[in-house]
């Protein structure tokens, strides 16, 4: 269709180009605007256009173009309305859906622009009509209709115009009342209040009383009487005699072609997409919808004669009130699609640039700003969780009817033939939530599946490969497994006589790594075969003793990183080899069998897209729903079920006045929900879905809402809640907080006063990691620290205690130790400088052991691994006991050690030495604390603790410590810090070259190299770059206070960081990262 210029009307110049309403009314055949004080007053002699402009969250906007026209307007204006309607589809491209809305007779999704109702006026700018004045207040009736959204009609004030199936509102001058028939339903009450609210704000300023009427409860009170008095006192309602209008809902649909003006009708057994000609214009009567279908191709001309046929049509079967939707070819309703057998899930059509291209150059060049006519770019936001990612993880693995609780560490461990049940409880603004599902591996077995749905409640439905953004966030980390654990997985495979592929550690397997981050990882196992492999992702294979990396092309610095945090899970005690795509081994090879062709598009998953909610009717299997458009928190009736559709997910929310029957159907409802695909957008069976009671929705649900939790904290139906508020003026009677809206919960807890659940700082006793791995710092570390404890030189591995206060078999001896690396974690998140830190005074860490939760009931069949009792338990100092002069428990040095066998509980792990007493601090040390704190703290950056900075140097050269202290530090720091690579270099390691000189490296993977030109390394002092000979041109040397340089080399794979002398260049290096001894000989040679 060609666009022209004289095709668009000025007054639509610039519209639709930002989400919102805007209205004209047509005045002498020509539209013009309505000011946005006006919008939703209507006159009933006047016709109207309407555009709803949507902003979806692809970036695109979405328009709706609907004509009202008044009961009183002319033909012409009416016409004009058509015509003018058809001009701004063009203005806008032609993609717009089109309504035309009779008073009276106006579609729900038009109704819902202008909530709770819109009530004409009389009066109109055509001839003969002027708007009524203000006058006096009249005593009015009027009846209200619908569940959802309310048609108000004023009727006759008389007897006769009430009835029992409907509710009225008679408004007089002092007070509204609302009489609900007897046949009305509860639902429908409520919503009649939202109209008597709007009254009582518009017509009476927000001051006058309100009454509620029931039918046939005859003179019980004094309103009840005054509102009958009005009538001219009590008398029994008839029975309704008049004729409804026939119904056109049971009118068999039929399909008409426009030809030169006529409806021909086309006669066909089913209705299928290639009946319509794209050159060509049809109409579609369904009775209380009629659809006009226009062909790309089609002119403008002839889409404006094809609206005046259907006028014509409806007009010869006396049928004025129906709908009339325009849909234009490519961008059909789903209503529209619905009619026909087999609609494709994807038309393919090419949208010529005539319609939205051609006007907005034509619009440009008079000045008009257009970029909303444009197509605007996809916002690429990274999903947020919208969930509390500090609370607690319990899981547990199904077997049957019995479940069995998982040990922390193996909490992160999925099998594909298992399921299990996990429940997550979380702080929330005024009590902590909780949420529990299941999750269903794609090789498990039904009868498995049935047993975890019968055990939980307050359910999440998830299968694999369908997990939403909240599961990877509660579980930040997991791996899926092939195989299965449960004796119905096992009796499956056996009677199937299939072969049992359950995952071995010392089998061969292949990992798939996915993910956004530390908070966000798994590792999928998927068949070991070249064809699993796929250019945008990394890979782990291992077979035996052998362990190789694969990194595809495609893939990010980030994607890789979480391969080195993947192998600290999966395998912690082995080196890997890395092979990059395109130059990978012949032993990688073998192990998958040979070469073969493979993907390289990422894994799509399905986006969320603009949220749909539908009110549900569940009878006999059969779901009946209808979508509430523009929806709010007040659509959500407590006596009804209600889905919001997401696409990705959904959720179900029942009311607490749901009944018990229908409750029990919550889940399926759902599942059937998705079997129907009301939307037709292709929605996955194993969707993702929630049930949400009312009273307890989580903020993942309610961020889709205006959410006020007050309202649902009310007593009552629906209709006793609303006459509360409406009698109150319009706010809640109970007075609580509002729910709280987050800023963020992407990741960790913003609250720094909390100790965060941190995996960062996790470890595992029992596992030792040696990649990368320095002997000096195996020897540095070995005072304090157990030799089979955790210090690894790439991050650690997201494991062990997950969940700081979860209650879990292995929780009893690893409290204090976790509750003390989250906080030494939060404290890494702050950015303070040193002289602002007392390391005295830091706040003491007092682990919590969660109490019993009351509200988790998982059933009677759970089995639980003897929990293990704490070691020694602390109690508080009484009179007497000791105390340093920081107000300190005093322990000796053998409980403050991280191999202790008796450890000491309700420590600060980040400052042990400080809970020694003088006495044999100066023993074991060689000062006093003030001596050794005054020279700690001259330490560069955060603290002397904080080692995520690049280096921090520590002049000591008026006091040496001897090796022993050397020794003890290094050890300190080691156990203080664990997974960061720490050494500490001085007097007695290179000789005399550096007397009285030492240096503090820290560095973790993710700093390592990351230093670039003129870098800060003692004591906030910048040193300079200066060429070294004998070390080659690619290596550089900083000079530090003089004394000390440090060598980073930047052509090694990874970087690495060394020690030489200044003087002499040569002599005593320490290449932390390539494993050189303490003194060796440098060669010139770059490190392994």
């Amino acid at each position: 269709m060609s666009v022209s210029m004289r095709d668009v009307d000025p007054a639509f110049h610039g519209a639709g180009q930002k989400a919102g309403i805007e209205i004209w009314r047509i005045e002498n055949f020509k539209p013009v605007p309505v000011p946005k004080s006006s919008y939703g007053k209507f006159f009933t002699g006047d016709s109207y256009v309407i555009l709803k402009t949507t902003a979806l969250k692809s970036g695109a906007l979405h328009h709706d173009i609907h004509y009202w026209l008044g009961k009183d307007t002319s033909q012409d204006e009416a016409g004009t309305a058509t015509i003018k309607t058809i001009e701004l589809d063009a203005a806008l491209g032609g993609r717009a859906v089109q309504y035309r809305e009779v008073q009276g007779n106006e579609t729900e999704k038009f109704l819902s622009y202008f909530k709770p109702c819109i009530i004409p006026q009389e009066g109109g700018v055509a001839s003969g009509f002027k708007h009524v004045e203000a006058e006096k207040h009249k005593t009015r009736l009027y009846v209200c209709k619908g569940k959802h959204v309310v048609h108000v009609k004023e009727v006759s004030f008389a007897r006769s115009s009430l009835s029992h199936d409907d509710i009225f509102i008679v408004d007089t001058k002092s007070k509204i009342f609302q009489f609900n028939g007897s046949n009305s339903c509860i639902q429908e009450r409520a919503k009649a209040l939202e109209v008597v609210q709007y009254i009582k704000d518009t017509y009476h300023d927000g001051k006058c009383e309100v009454a509620a009427i029931e039918d046939g409860k005859l003179m019980a009170d004094a309103d009840t009487g005054e509102f009958w008095g009005l009538f001219g006192g009590f008398a029994p309602l008839p029975r309704k005699t008049t004729d409804e209008p026939r119904s056109t809902d049971d009118v068999p649909t039929k399909l008409f072609c426009v030809e030169k003006g006529q409806a021909e009708p086309v006669e066909v057994e089913s209705l299928t997409r290639e009946l319509l000609d794209t050159n060509r214009c049809y109409i579609l009567d369904c009775g209380t919808e009629v659809f006009v279908w226009t062909g790309r191709n089609t002119s403008l001309e002839e889409r404006k004669a094809a609206s005046g046929t259907v006028n014509e049509l409806l007009h010869s079967l006396d049928r004025p009130k129906s709908h009339v939707i325009r849909v234009i070819e490519g961008f059909e309703t789903v209503r529209f699609r619905s009619k026909f057998d087999n609609w494709p899930q994807s038309t393919h059509v090419t949208v010529s640039e005539d319609g939205r291209g051609k006007v907005a150059a034509l619009l440009k060049r008079q000045g008009v700003n257009v970029k909303g006519l444009l197509k605007a770019e996809s916002p690429k936001e990274e999903p947020q969780p919208h969930i509390d990612c500090t609370g607690n993880l319990q899981v547990w693995r199904v077997n049957g009817q019995k479940k069995t609780l998982l040990l922390a560490s193996d909490q992160s461990k999925l099998y594909g033939g298992d399921c299990y049940i996990f429940h997550y409880s979380y702080p929330g603004e005024e009590k902590e939530e909780h949420l529990i599902g299941t999750w269903f591996g794609k090789q498990s077995i039904e009868e498995d599946r049935i047993s975890a749905i019968s055990q939980a409640s307050k359910m999440a439905r998830i299968y694999e490969g369908d997990e939403p953004i909240q599961f990877f966030a509660i579980f930040q980390s997991f791996i899926v497994l092939k195989g299965g654990l449960s004796e119905g997985y096992k009796n499956y495979i056996a009677e199937k006589e299939l072969p049992d592929d359950t995952y071995t550690e010392d089998g061969l397997a292949l990992f798939r790594v996915q993910g956004t981050g530390p908070d966000n990882m798994q590792a999928i196992q998927v068949e070991p075969v070249a064809t699993s492999l796929n250019s945008s992702y990394c890979y782990i294979l291992h077979s035996g003793s052998s362990v190789l990396t694969w990194y595809g092309n495609l893939t990010t610095p980030e994607d890789q990183e979480l391969v080195e945090r993947q192998l600290d899970l999966i395998k912690p005690n082995m080196q890997s080899r890395l092979q990059k795509e395109g130059a990978e081994s012949e032993q990688f090879w073998d192990l998958l069998g040979g070469k073969s062709e493979y993907l390289s598009q990422k894994i799509s998953r399905d986006a969320e897209t603009d949220p749909h909610l539908f009110s549900c009717t569940f009878l006999k299997g059969d779901l009946k729903v209808t979508e509430i458009y523009n929806f709010d928190q007040d659509d959500l009736m407590t006596e009804d079920i209600f889905i919001l559709d997401c696409h990705s997910d959904i959720y179900v929310w029942v009311g607490q006045q749901v009944e018990s029957k229908d409750k029990i159907n919550a889940l399926s409802i759902g599942e059937k929900f998705l079997e129907c695909d009301f939307l037709l957008e292709n929605l996955s069976l194993q969707a993702p879905i929630y049930i949400v009671m009312e009273g307890s929705e989580p903020t993942f649900f309610t961020r889709f809402f205006s959410w006020d939790s007050t309202k649902f904290a009310m007593h009552g139906n629906s209709f006793q809640k609303k006459l509360a508020i409406v009698k109150q003026g319009g706010t809640p009677m109970v007075d609580k907080p509002k729910r709280r809206t987050p800023v963020s919960y992407s990741g960790r807890s913003a609250a720094q006063e909390k100790s965060q659940r941190s995996r960062s700082m996790s470890f595992s006793p029992e596992r030792v990691r040696v990649r990368g791995r320095s002997p000096a710092f195996n020897a540095l570390a070995s005072t304090f620290e157990n030799s089979n404890a955790r210090n690894l030189s790439t991050p650690p591995p997201m494991i062990s205690k997950l969940y700081p206060k979860s209650v879990t078999p292995d929780s009893a001896n690893s409290t204090s130790r976790s509750t003390a690396l989250s906080a030494l974690s939060a404290t890494f998140g702050k950015k303070t400088l040193a002289r602002d830190i007392n390391l005295l005074r830091s706040p003491k860490v007092s682990p919590k052991v969660p109490k019993p939760n009351p509200e988790t009931n998982l059933g009677e069949n759970s089995e639980e691994p003897p929990k293990l009792k704490p070691e020694t338990i602390q109690e508080d100092v009484k009179e007497g006991d000791a105390e340093d002069e920081e107000g300190l428990s005093i322990y000796p040095y053998e409980q403050l050690t991280t191999s202790s066998t008796d450890p000491a509980t309700d420590i600060d792990v980040t400052k042990r030495e400080a809970y020694l007493s003088s006495e044999e601090f100066e023993e074991k040390f060689g000062m006093t604390k003030a001596a050794f704190y005054k020279t700690s703290n001259s330490f560069s950056g955060s603290s002397r603790i904080d080692c995520r900075l690049e280096k921090a140097c520590l002049d000591i050269s008026k006091k040496p410590f001897s090796q022993a202290v050397r020794d003890s530090i290094s050890a300190f720091l080691a156990a203080s810090a664990p997974g960061l690579l720490i050494s500490i270099l001085g007097e007695g390691q290179f000789g005399d070259k550096f007397p009285h000189r030492y240096l503090f490296s820290c560095a973790s993977t993710k700093s390592v190299g990351k230093a670039q030109g003129p870098t800060p390394l003692c004591n906030g002092v910048v040193a300079t770059a200066t060429h070294i000979t004998k070390l080659g041109s690619q290596h550089s040397s900083f000079d530090c206070n003089g004394g000390v340089a440090v060598r980073r080399c930047n052509a090694a794979p990874k970087s690495c960081y060394g020690i030489v002398d200044k003087d002499e260049n040569e002599g005593g290096v320490i290449d932390l990262w390539s494993g050189f001894q303490l003194g060796e000989e440098y060669d010139g040679g770059m490190g392994d």
